[in-house]
């Protein structure tokens, strides 16, 4: 069984074409197959299937667990969608657990895609990592964040270990540690929930840019250029709280999979 792997700003994905909905993988398979060590290696699975004659996005954490949604990832599956010729360049939409998401997709240069609405939780939450912490702005992107500001993002250690975080997270939260550059621009680390420490996240970038715009208190629309490890990303966020996600997609390789599954 062949799948595809690559990356939108080193946030690396494998992806398995499935338009019919016929092939099942089990969230261990997964974890084998992104593992990085004895696996592929990535931070995610994609499974792209058609539902109700719609692309839908079917995404995994590296640990198999269900996530609604993933910035990078929809780029990069759009990206494959056009590139290997199932879906025309333009602009199209791909649904996700997160709900309908459009992308406007060249044969070349980045992608971007509409996000949706991003909002402010008002909620109570602090960021834990050893003896330090932080108060955190609770973003919802779909999925939900927690985003701290720090003077130096290496201060806070290498994140080999989960923050803890002191908030109403069932499911778990994504961390974004982020810090003001001269030029006015962001950067950025991330702790992606069921992956660990990541080069980048597309959902964490959007609400990197709402908490930016309201830890400055900036009035929307806003535009933010933001540095994960991984590379560079723009954020628009219209007046109404609405996020466009601008970057890179990169298809790399197609990779085999049977001894994984």
């Amino acid at each position: 069984m062949i799948a595809t792997y690559g990356h939108g700003t080193h946030n690396d994905f494998v992806l398995l074409f499935d338009p019919d909905d016929q092939i099942t993988i089990s969230p261990d398979q997964v974890a084998r197959i992104c593992n990085r060590t004895t696996g592929i290696g990535s931070d995610g699975f994609i499974r792209i299937i058609k539902r109700d004659g719609k692309w839908f996005m079917d995404y995994r954490n590296q640990d198999g667990s269900i996530a609604e949604m993933c910035g990078n990832g929809i780029r990069l599956m759009a990206r494959y969608l056009v590139e290997r010729g199932h879906q025309g360049e333009g602009i199209f939409a791909i649904n996700t657990r997160a709900g309908m998401k459009y992308l406007a997709v060249p044969a070349v240069e980045d992608i971007s895609v509409n996000m949706g609405h991003v909002a402010e939780v008002y909620d109570d939450v602090t960021v834990s990592i050893g003896d330090k912490s932080w108060k955190a702005i609770h973003v919802d992107v779909g999925n939900p964040h927690a985003v701290v500001f720090v003077e130096d993002l290496d201060a806070i250690g290498d994140l080999k270990i989960a923050p803890e975080v002191d908030g109403d997270y069932p499911d778990g939260v994504n961390v974004e540690f982020v810090t003001f550059l001269a030029n006015g621009e962001l950067a950025m680390r991330v702790f992606e929930r069921g992956v660990g420490e990541t080069q980048s996240c597309g959902t964490g970038t959007c609400a990197v840019a709402l908490a930016a715009t309201l830890h400055k208190g900036l009035k929307l629309p806003s535009r933010w250029i933001i540095n994960p490890p991984g590379g560079r990303l723009i954020v628009d966020t219209d007046g109404h709280s609405n996020a466009t996600l601008i970057g890179p997609a990169v298809l790399v390789k197609d990779v085999e999979l049977d001894k994984y599954l």
